[in-house]
């Protein structure tokens, strides 16, 4: 059986980006102290206390799910700006976007009796149509232990790089074991999901992932942190968020400003910080980087 591999907090990125490269997945141990734990769990236990089970197979029926973690705890906030895993999302994303952004943000509380979840890529939200490219890095915290009897997550090492019709032996699978407080880091195109939970207790994980900068997110961060709870946030998780242009001309809008206001199309930032003004289309910066990608060379816009 094939197993995970676990590193220190302080492991150099290049030793996790040849992990994430061979297996699609690395664990990172003892990343949150416990008081950062306790922390996280202070800010949502009355969230996680209102959530209803899930309602169909494939997101558990004894499983809760419960959204808008970076609106409503500032630890989470911090957590998605780990430079570990920015690093990870550099190397891998930045070949297919200009920018990446928040995709998804989500606790996961899997209890006693839950069966185990179907097999799949993350990147399945797209369809087949991302089957040549890496669209999505994502990140699962343990706020408990997880443990093969409380549905550690089942992860396929090296599935990422299989076409989308091979299903995994289970002479293939593993399962993600870390401690409270660690993370495991794993690609959109990995085969993985939630196993049962046959334990006494609840497993309790934070999904924080990322996605290419152009492609709409699974979990709509404009009305999760709309622009009263964005403006406050630092202004890299702003960015993260897609409170900027994904490349040149892609993200812009038009404030509902009375006629003649002055201002007609500006970036997003404009929405978090009027003072920024921001170029109309991304501005010259971009449209050279988006016209070199698809030319090769500089040109003149029409």
């Amino acid at each position: 059986m094939p197993s995970l591999t676990t590193l220190p907090p302080d492991a150099p990125i290049e030793e996790i980006n040849a992990c994430i490269d061979r297996d699609g997945a690395v664990i990172l141990r003892d990343v949150l102290s416990e008081a950062e734990v306790q922390q996280i769990e202070a800010e949502l236990q009355p969230y996680w206390d209102a959530t209803p089970q899930g309602e169909d197979d494939f997101h558990g029926h004894q499983t809760q799910r419960t959204g808008a973690l970076l609106a409503r705890s500032a630890k989470c906030r911090e957590m998605a700006l780990n430079e570990k895993i920015t690093g990870v999302c550099d190397h891998k994303l930045l070949d297919n976007c200009e920018r990446y952004q928040i995709h998804v943000t989500q606790a996961i509380r899997i209890q006693p009796g839950e069966t185990p979840q179907t097999i799949h890529k993350d990147k399945w939200a797209w369809n087949s149509i991302l089957a040549e490219i890496e669209p999505q890095i994502s990140t699962m915290w343990a706020i408990t232990d997880f443990t093969k009897e409380n549905g550690a997550t089942a992860v396929v090492p090296g599935s990422d790089k299989w076409p989308n019709e091979r299903q995994p032996e289970e002479h293939e699978m593993t399962q993600a074991e870390m401690k409270r407080g660690s993370v495991m880091i794993f690609t959109g195109s990995v085969l993985h999901g939630g196993s049962a939970n046959v334990s006494d207790g609840d497993r309790m994980g934070l999904l924080i992932d990322y996605t290419l900068g152009w492609l709409r997110q699974e979990e709509n961060q404009y009305l999760c942190c709309p622009p009263e709870i964005a403006r406050d946030f630092d202004p890299e998780l702003r960015r993260l968020l897609g409170y900027t242009m994904a490349t040149f001309t892609l993200g812009y809008y038009s404030p509902p400003l009375p006629a003649g206001s002055g201002i007609e199309a500006v970036t997003p930032e404009f929405a978090v910080d009027p003072s920024v003004g921001g170029s109309s289309f991304g501005g010259e910066a971009l449209r050279k980087a988006m016209t070199e990608d698809i030319l090769g060379e500089a040109s003149t816009a029409s």
